[in-house]
């Protein structure tokens, strides 16, 4: 056997076992990871109830960034052990990595704002995975999240990926409530107090309701009048629901209100158009 060919087997004999060991234990770790961050969700107790708890959204949030992060942390180890085993110095390495991390930093001001405007964002619990958010112009639900980017599905089933340094007001529709807003516009001719009673009965009959009860935290309560348009008397009514089951008490309310005020011969308004003729002056077009 030649030199070069005993010195590569030695290598091997010497060298080859750990690098083994340490792809192996790598791709263990990042298995392992992806375990615990698929488990984290299913350790918190579940709750009764028709909408996930905020305690199972933050779940699902610190899923996400131990996945993420933490394969991200265990590559970049495992590459430098790798490059230190095949007899790299791993300092200069580690001291061109500064230099250049600072030239990226001062070119890549951009992402390092993204980075932290991320950790603050999870620091101060603003918001997790499965919440409906406003952020950036944009309105949808929260499906991902990582330090760098929110990514958040609208009602048309569009996603929109947000970095986190655009987000400079997030307005979170879900977060431990919601709230169902009606604008309810009936006729100058009604009785507004009448109106009003009709209402509240509609608001309770639904919070007795043994399928649409568990969805309102308070029966829906009438503030009263809101505006005088031009063509009805609007009125506000408001109920407070379980997170993202604003929408669904809603279109429920609503649809009570109409067969109600049918019922109660209210008359909801609609747009008239009134034409006035007037004769032509006599002898014209003699």
């Amino acid at each position: 056997m030649t030199n070069d060919l005993l010195d590569i087997l030695f290598w091997l004999r010497t060298r080859g076992p750990r690098i083994l060991v340490i792809l192996v234990g790598s791709l263990l770790l990042i298995r392992l990871l992806r375990a615990v961050s698929d488990r984290i969700p299913r350790l918190m107790p579940a709750e009764d109830g028709p909408t996930i708890t905020e305690r199972e959204k933050r779940a699902r949030t610190v899923a996400s960034l131990v996945r993420t992060v933490g394969t991200s942390l265990v590559l970049l180890i495992a590459a430098m052990m790798l490059f230190r085993e095949i007899g790299m110095d791993i300092t200069p390495l580690l001291a061109g990595a500064g230099v250049a991390g600072l030239a990226i930093g001062l070119g890549a001001q951009g992402l390092i704002k993204d980075l932290l405007a991320g950790a603050f964002i999870l620091m101060e619990d603003q918001f997790h995975v499965g919440d409906v958010i406003q952020a950036a112009g944009v309105s949808g639900q929260v499906e991902r999240m990582t330090l760098r980017m929110t990514t958040v599905r609208d009602l048309r089933g569009a996603v929109h990926f947000i970095p986190n340094g655009e987000i400079k007001v997030a307005s979170n529709l879900t977060k431990e409530w919601s709230r169902a807003v009606l604008e309810v516009g009936v006729s100058y001719e009604e009785d507004i107090d009448h109106v009003i009673t009709v209402l509240n009965e509609v608001g309770q009959s639904l919070a007795d309701d043994t399928t649409f009860g568990k969805l309102v935290l308070e029966p829906p309560q009438v503030l009263g009048v809101e505006a005088l348009a031009d063509s009805q008397v609007t009125i506000r009514m408001l109920a407070k629901t379980l997170p993202l089951k604003q929408w669904e008490v809603a279109r429920e309310l609503r649809r009570r209100i109409k067969g109600t005020f049918d019922r109660e011969g209210i008359q909801i308004p609609y747009p008239h158009r009134v034409v006035i003729t007037r004769p032509s002056p006599s002898g014209s077009g003699n």
